[in-house]
């Protein structure tokens, strides 16, 4: 096994540079997502909206500033000696903020025009706003339970309609979304 994989990637880095490709141009893209997402403690997947402008950096590679929002409702198990044990619901607000940087394998796999795979990686900060239920006397701040820093895996493609506009599904550690690409 350890003689196979540095054999492999000699191969492909071998591959990779006798092909003549025209660099491709990933960037100048406006993506627009919906999806499910998971992030810090919330109480299963949630529905979540996404946006962001991709740009090129360098050979296959681009970086996205975005910006995302979900929103959901929770309960929490709270009483005193002065108010009675009860649920008591919630509204959390989370907005990722940040930049996301793919890289694109199309050269490696040797996809078509039509076709994009890529990696990528996010990474920002969080803002989350929590509003209680009328009546929680609790302690506000120790139930948050959403860092503010917020990073992300993806690994996903982009199949292109036409020159302009393309669907995407961005499957990812956080947030896997399923969106439009608007290539300008």
């Amino acid at each position: 096994m350890k003689k196979i994989i540095p054999l492999v990637l000699l191969t492909l880095l071998v591959t990779a540079q006798t092909r003549s490709y025209a660099q491709e141009k990933f960037g100048n893209s406006l993506n627009l997502g919906v999806g499910l997402g998971y992030y810090g403690h919330v109480p299963g997947a949630i529905p979540a909206f996404n946006v962001n402008y991709e740009f090129d950096v360098g050979r296959n590679f681009t970086l996205a500033p975005f910006v995302t929002a979900f929103t959901y409702r929770n309960y929490y198990y709270w009483g005193d000696a002065n108010n009675s044990y009860r649920e008591y619901s919630y509204q959390r607000t989370v907005v990722p903020i940040g930049v996301k940087g793919t890289y694109y394998f199309d050269e490696l796999f040797n996809a078509g025009d039509k076709w994009d795979f890529y990696a990528a990686g996010s990474v920002g900060f969080a803002i989350v706003t929590t509003n209680y239920e009328e009546g929680y006397g609790g302690d506000r701040g120790i139930y948050n339970g959403v860092s503010p820093l917020y990073i992300d895996a993806h690994i996903g493609s982009e199949f292109h309609m036409t020159k302009t506009l393309g669907l995407y599904l961005d499957l990812s550690t956080g947030l896997s979304t399923f969106g439009l690409a608007v290539h300008l």
